[in-house]
């Protein structure tokens, strides 16, 4: 099912830093804008509040702590959930910042899945676990040779994720409908076992693609690491970070 689309501001004096979680924000499907600074980030805010605000916490001329005592003293953007960007661990710092009212303290560069799931606690009231990857993979639903009924056909997903698939076809199944699938990424053939969670008709009348969105119910855990990895891999694959 789609979301609306969230917009973070991402705010942090180190223009690599800005590039490397900007872009890999962009492609966990949020909208963002940047800041450079704390003054240029509340020009950005006074204009349009964001549904999540992440700072470095080291910025310059007015520092991370200066903008989230000016975010929260102000009735606009008091609610507005906070994100702190550090350069390293420090318990003391991580209590000033839980003071400060903040969401959350991660150290950078953050790894796409813990940043993820930091971001969806922090703005979603249903917060998703997995990062769903829009992409096109070939899949085999259905397995005749452990069911007579159940027949095999090859289908495509458009979104996938560790925990699960949407799969279109024109031949959604009812929900809590359980089937064998076997997913083709790059040499691999993954095998899993999954069940429908919702299913989208041809004529049901709203403007999303025919499918259905299944999870999987019985993957191995060598097989999920796989799909953590590569999903990690096609959202960091051209992303640098230089010195």
């Amino acid at each position: 099912m789609n979301r609306k689309t969230r917009t973070i501001l991402l705010v942090d004096g180190s223009a690599t830093m800005r590039y490397y979680h900007g872009i890999l924000l962009k492609r966990l499907e949020y909208a963002v804008l940047t800041a450079s600074s704390a003054e240029e980030a509340l020009q950005i805010v006074d204009h349009t509040v964001p549904s999540l605000v992440i700072t470095e916490s080291a910025l310059p001329v007015m520092s991370g702590t200066e903008l989230i005592r000016t975010l929260k003293g102000s009735d606009r953007t008091r609610d507005l959930p906070v994100v702190v960007l550090a350069g390293g661990e420090d318990t003391r710092i991580r209590e000033r910042w839980k003071d400060l009212g903040c969401a959350a303290y991660l150290v950078k560069p953050v790894e796409p899945h813990f940043f993820y799931q930091t971001i969806q606690a922090a703005i979603e009231p249903v917060p998703r676990e997995h990062i769903r990857l829009s992409m096109p993979l070939k899949v085999v639903v259905g397995d005749e040779r452990t069911s007579p009924h159940s027949a095999e056909r090859t289908e495509y997903a458009t979104t996938i994720s560790e925990g699960g698939l949407y799969l279109r076809t024109l031949y959604p199944q009812p929900k809590n409908t359980s089937t064998p699938v076997r997913i083709f990424i790059k040499d691999r053939m993954i095998k899993a076992k999954a069940a429908v969670l919702y299913s989208t008709a041809m004529d049901s009348g709203d403007f999303h693609e025919p499918g259905m969105g299944m999870k999987f119910t019985e993957i191995s855990e060598d097989d999920q690491n796989y799909l953590r990895h590569f999903i990690e891999e096609r959202l960091t694959f051209d992303i640098t970070i230089g010195p």
